[in-house]
């Protein structure tokens, strides 16, 4: 490099390993010192860069796992430099330095990534899913008239095509239908009726009551699980309910009639009992405060009405002595 710059080149106050021109009316593009006082390179010609490209590619395929996760954070890194303008842990001297690492460690990892996703052995779950594919296709070929299979299109080679995988179909959720069997419990009616047995008032449940049961048939259509139609097939009463009755008294027995007053001095009043009262107007107990007409003189049960007022004491007998 030069020792002292050419007339006109001033150091660039960004990069001091830089030189720019001044026209006399504006700076030019920076050049390196140097670059004065050397001359031009010649450029390669296109088949050395091709040469260069094929060189380059080789370690990127056989390092391309360990060259991958490099790359990319070289581009990350790059990216970042570029677009603040800071030289990063990459030292970029410039924004060209760092989108022109940007764009080789871009294309590294798009050479890598395909070449390793090229190389990369199927999983056991593709081989697995592509031999079913196989086995069911040969399962479904069509036959001759004698029985034999078909050549199978996929599976037979032929010249100059390579056989690609069937990819196998999406099933199709088909209805399914069946039938559902319900019983249910048939409630039982209540009646009453007029018993002319039973006092008045009074309730009796002659025939109690029993629930029926019928039996209901469904035809019911089903898909993933979630009900879509339910059709009733059948409704059959397979238990026949019982109506319970429950009998009313009606009955109200007669009131019995007061016996007869017998004729007075007749003989004896059939209103008392076990002694002879005597028929009268008014009979008191002898040797008491009455004043008759008729007295009455021992003590006689109660077995009607005491139309004499003879119990005062209201335990039954008459004119007993206290």
């Amino acid at each position: 490099m030069a020792s002292t710059p050419p007339p006109g080149w001033y150091p660039d106050p960004e990069n001091p390993a830089e030189w720019r021109w001044w026209d006399g009316r504006a700076w030019a593009t920076a050049a390196s010192a140097s670059a004065v006082d050397r001359p031009a390179r010649r450029r390669p010609p296109v088949w050395g860069w091709l040469l260069i490209g094929v060189v380059a590619l080789v370690p990127l395929i056989l390092l391309s796992p360990v060259i991958a996760p490099i790359a990319l954070i070289v581009a990350i890194t790059g990216i970042v430099g570029w677009s603040r303008g800071t030289r990063t842990w990459m030292r970029f001297r410039s924004k060209k330095a760092a989108a022109v690492v940007t764009v080789a460690a871009t294309i590294a990892l798009l050479v890598t990534g395909s070449v390793t996703a090229s190389i990369r052995p199927p999983a056991e779950g593709e081989r697995a899913s592509f031999a079913d594919v196989r086995t069911s296709d040969r399962d479904t070929a069509p036959r001759d008239d004698a029985g034999r299979q078909s050549p199978d299109p996929v599976s037979t080679p032929t010249s100059g095509a390579t056989p690609s995988p069937t990819p196998t179909p999406t099933p199709t959720p088909t209805p399914t239908v069946r039938e559902e069997v319900v019983t249910e419990q048939i409630a039982f009616e209540r009646v009453t009726q007029d018993d002319i047995n039973l006092p008045q008032g009074q309730t009796l449940v002659s025939t109690p009551g029993q629930p029926g049961e019928r039996t209901l048939t469904y035809r019911v259509t089903e898909l993933e699980g979630k009900e879509l139609q339910r059709e009733l097939l059948s409704d059959v009463v397979t238990v026949e309910p019982v109506t319970e009755v429950t009998s009313v008294g009606t009955y109200v027995a007669p009131e019995p009639a007061p016996p007869a007053a017998p004729e007075p001095g007749t003989g004896c009043d059939p209103n008392y009992a076990d002694a002879c009262v005597p028929v009268a107007t008014d009979v008191d107990c002898a040797g008491g405060g009455g004043n008759g007409p008729a007295y009455f003189d021992g003590v006689a049960r109660i077995v009607g009405s005491d139309i004499y007022e003879l119990d005062r004491d209201g335990d039954g007998y008459a004119c007993e002595p206290s």
